[in-house]
């Protein structure tokens, strides 16, 4: 007799139990704790190389986000903004990072009940000789039992069902803390889409630029000689030279004439490159892209960096890995709750029947209600070896934000050393462009006065053209250096939102 009390009582209990251990917040595997790889306190702690290529450390102020701006080229702003509008790339990056937030609101959906409706109407019959109809024959009835049991009829159904699973060992919460660090993760891959976007735009740009002045120069150069073959023609005809000295002149030319076909073909694979990241067809940015008839002035800055060394563990590769280290550790939460005992509480309510004017009476209600245990039992190991996988993905996610923090100061350092570097070459080259042409003035002066042969000429005008040229070179990668700085820093331009919203539209 006290038997069937004490069960009455236990389900009760097993449910405020379980209830009570849900709503605790209990949640097994390991908590993740935000690493804190080592950082310099200055940017100038960590470097290699000589002394006279580290950058001062005077300024308190950060590069701006849109460093584009400091070449002041209209043009140049002009392509930014139309490939944050078009970029294939971008927008792809965009609707990753939207898929993730909505893969969250799903994974999220679980914390709470799910209710269900339902309704039917069916027209049936049974089987005369089916198993339905089997204890009617066994029993010896009147056939016409079974006849009339096996007629059509109409069934009627409606209601409603309720379940949840009580989170008893924190599955759901792993799982919901797993996808906002994918969400996460997304936000950081979108950012650093957007920044090798910038990036590539820029440094293409710069690219494009440095072909068309090298090209603009070389066939100033050859106008140039072949005004100089011109004359020298005319001397030779009149019988003041030999043919020496034009030969030699006319080598020089085709020399001069053999490097130009490679520039062009660079000029017109940066416009492609440049097209392709802005989603448009080669020759589509013909006209904004053609070469100018003089050189824009550019100022840039000297990089005298007082950024503190957090800055650089903004970078988005490390906001990246850091999500995935997040999410690593959190599946092993998820895996472990797998070993354990689940409860799903469920009921049932509605109506039922075969007669449509008695559907809605209380008499046809169906009702039921009760929790639903699974115990995991035997499984060959596969639970165990889940958790043991997690655990390894979570050691090499680890591994793999160490090695990311590592490569970014490795990156910072020779972005920054190579940017120091392109200035004082730059500087030199500049002091070199200017002797090499007094040098050629100087011996043609002495040439046309009959002091020194053609050869001094010759050398002149060899060593003032190449001079021209290596100078040319050194400015567009001095911007190139600028861009890959700003890129080294992770100096990311907008906010993941604004371009997130737009990649969904």
């Amino acid at each position: 007799m006290h038997a069937p009390r004490c069960s009455n009582r236990l389900v009760p209990r097993l449910l405020a139990g379980a209830l009570a251990a849900a709503l605790a917040g209990c949640a097994v595997g390991p908590d993740f704790v935000k690493p804190t790889p080592a950082a310099p306190d200055d940017w100038t702690s960590w470097r290699s190389g000589d002394a006279s290529l580290r950058i001062p450390t005077e300024a308190t102020q950060a590069l701006p986000a849109q460093w584009w701006l400091a070449f002041n080229d209209a043009t140049l702003d002009a392509l930014q903004q139309r490939a944050f509008d078009a970029s294939p790339d971008l927008r792809t990056a965009a609707l990753r990072f939207a898929q993730a937030r909505a893969q969250r609101n799903t994974v999220a959906a679980q914390r709470g009940p799910e209710i269900n409706a339902s309704g039917s109407a069916t027209r049936q019959r049974q089987s005369q000789s089916g198993a339905g109809t089997r204890m009617i024959g066994i029993m010896g009835a009147d056939p016409s039992l079974t006849e009339l049991l096996a007629e059509p009829f109409t069934l009627y159904q409606a209601g409603f069902d309720a379940s949840w699973e009580l989170d008893l060992w924190g599955r759901v919460r792993r799982s919901v803390e797993a996808a906002d660090a994918d969400v996460g993760h997304q936000a950081a891959l979108l950012d650093l889409a957007r920044l090798g976007l910038t990036s590539d735009v820029a440094r293409n740009y710069f690219e494009l630029r440095t072909a068309q002045r090298q090209i603009r120069l070389m066939r100033e150069d050859i106008a140039a000689l072949e005004d100089r073959a011109a004359l020298l023609q005319a001397r030779v005809e009149g019988g003041v030279l030999d043919h020496t000295d034009l030969q030699r002149q006319r080598a020089e030319l085709a020399a001069l004439k053999a490097q130009l076909p490679p520039l062009l073909a660079q000029e017109a694979a940066s416009a492609n490159q440049i097209a392709l990241l802005l989603g448009e067809r080669p020759g589509a940015l013909r006209a904004e892209l053609a070469p100018r008839e003089a050189d824009a002035g550019t100022s840039l800055p000297d990089l005298a960096l007082g950024l503190p060394s957090e800055v650089a563990l903004r970078r988005p590769d490390i906001r990246a890995a850091e999500a995935r280290l997040h999410s690593a550790t959190a599946s092993i939460g998820i895996a472990r709750a797998d070993l354990y005992p689940s409860i799903r509480l469920g009921a049932t309510f509605g109506y039922e029947s075969y007669l449509s004017g008695e559907f809605s009476d209380w008499g046809s209600r169906t009702w039921s209600v009760g929790p639903s245990l699974g115990l995991p039992i035997f499984d060959h190991g596969r639970r165990k070896a889940t958790v043991q996988l997690r655990e390894l993905q979570q050691q090499e996610a680890a591994i793999n934000y160490q090695q990311t923090v590592l490569k970014a100061w490795q990156e910072i350092d020779d972005s920054l050393s190579a940017y120091s570097a392109e200035q004082r070459q730059a500087r030199e080259l500049q002091t070199r462009s200017d002797a090499a042409g007094d040098a050629y003035q100087l011996a043609q002066a002495r040439y046309d006065g009959g002091v020194t042969d053609f050869t001094a000429v010759l050398d002149a005008q060899r060593s003032y053209l190449q001079a021209r040229r290596d100078l040319a070179a050194s400015e567009g990668r001095l911007s190139t250096r600028y861009v890959t700085v700003n890129k080294a820093i992770g100096n990311v331009p907008l906010d993941t939102e604004n371009a997130a919203g737009k990649g969904m539209e």
